[in-house]
């Protein structure tokens, strides 16, 4: 299943172009507001140098790379949270892998700012509390829940009861000082994790904030502004970044030449497209490992530090089940030798257990029961 990011941002703040930026779409851009529900979704691929290059070696009759998703959802407007949103923003929200948080420092009298002035400390704080708010909502509702539960429940049932209960008087008192959940999550055991985990907390997940530029603040202002940002803002599973949305999008529905000679008409060594993506998923802790052959090249996507038996389930649950062992070489080594058969007369290829740790870009091949 592909990871599934999604956007937000207060309304007016580039949210849709910089979408269709990152997935070439051309969603209608400028009148998709607050109201509405039904969001623009796109899969896209990840780009990767090290699947081209072993493509190159391969000459697969496919390449296979991995896949993200975007959601742009309905601008969150400030006081949104104290109305309710609806439960169809709600249920985006709350089944992302993290959040993309566009954040607006572009100036144009034609877009109107719904806070009148452009200021991107502001517009990300007014997020960061609205998703708060959601939070708050949902811990309060769950302790009143509680609580009317434990007088009538004994034995196993009153000692789980009791445990969530302690567990959700810790998130309130953060959520109460304006704290991410996502700041406190290494701080909980690993009971109190496994309950966290079924409410799809919004301050809980992992969040990239991606600073929509104006094409006259390329260069030393941006870098100053998002140095700004990341000393006032740095915090764990929180990353920011920016993007010269208009640009992007602009650059997206080029060739590949004419692209290259836009980036190179304004001074840009290359597009941050694939940059952003590849923070994406630094960000949620995920990597790529390959499996390589002339029928296919693919990139498949794992959480690090997963196991060599996790990885090979991502491919298929029966190679998990009679996992023997798994054929390994890292990808410099395939680089080095550029044959398989020069990869073992170099005796780069290992063979690793269930639990050898799988490294960022290995190429894998699975020895299994059927």
């Amino acid at each position: 299943m592909a990871t599934k990011l999604v956007i937000i941002g207060l309304p007016g703040s580039g949210k849709t172009t910089v979408f269709n930026a990152l997935t070439r779409a051309t969603a209608a851009t400028g009148n998709f507001g607050a109201s509405s529900d039904e969001p623009n979704l796109a899969t896209v691929k990840v780009p990767d140098p090290r699947l081209d290059a072993l493509t190159a070696l391969f000459k697969p009759q496919r390449t296979v790379p991995a896949d993200v998703q975007y959601l742009d959802v309905a601008g969150i407007a400030k006081g949104i949270s104290e109305k309710g949103m609806s439960g169809q923003l709600l249920g985006h929200l709350a089944q992302a892998d993290a959040l993309v948080h566009v954040v607006r420092a572009f100036e144009d009298p034609n877009v109107p700012h719904t806070q009148e002035t452009v200021d991107c400390a502001r517009d990300i704080e007014t997020i960061n509390l609205e998703l708060l708010f959601s939070d708050l909502a949902l811990i309060e509702k769950r302790i009143l829940r509680i609580e009317s539960q434990i007088g009538k429940s004994r034995g196993p049932e009153r000692e789980a009861l009791d445990r969530e209960l302690v567990l959700m008087k810790k998130l309130l008192a953060a959520v109460e000082t304006d704290t991410p959940l996502r700041r406190i999550v290494h701080d909980l055991d690993e009971d109190e994790i496994r309950m966290f985990r079924g409410f799809g907390f919004l301050t809980a997940k992992p969040m990239l904030i991606l600073v929509n530029i104006g094409e006259e603040q390329l260069g030393e202002t941006a870098a100053n502004l998002l140095s700004a940002l990341r000393d006032q803002f740095a915090s764990i599973s929180l990353s920011i970044d920016v993007i010269a949305g208009q640009i992007e999008m602009e650059i997206g529905q080029l060739s590949d030449d004419d692209a290259e000679i836009f980036l190179s008409d304004l001074g840009i060594t290359e597009s941050g497209l694939g940059r952003i993506i590849r923070e994406s998923f630094d960000l949620l802790g995920l990597m790529p490992f390959f499996t390589v052959g002339p029928d296919e090249c693919r990139a498949w996507t794992i959480r690090r530090g997963a196991t060599a038996v996790e990885a090979a389930s991502e491919i298929h649950s029966d190679i998990q089940r009679g996992f023997i062992r798994a054929e390994v070489v890292s990808y410099d080594a395939m680089i080095a030798a550029q044959t398989m058969a020069e990869v073992r007369k170099a005796g780069a290829l290992r063979r690793e257990g269930k639990t050898y740790v799988v490294a960022d870009g290995d190429i894998i091949n699975f020895l299994f029961n059927v």
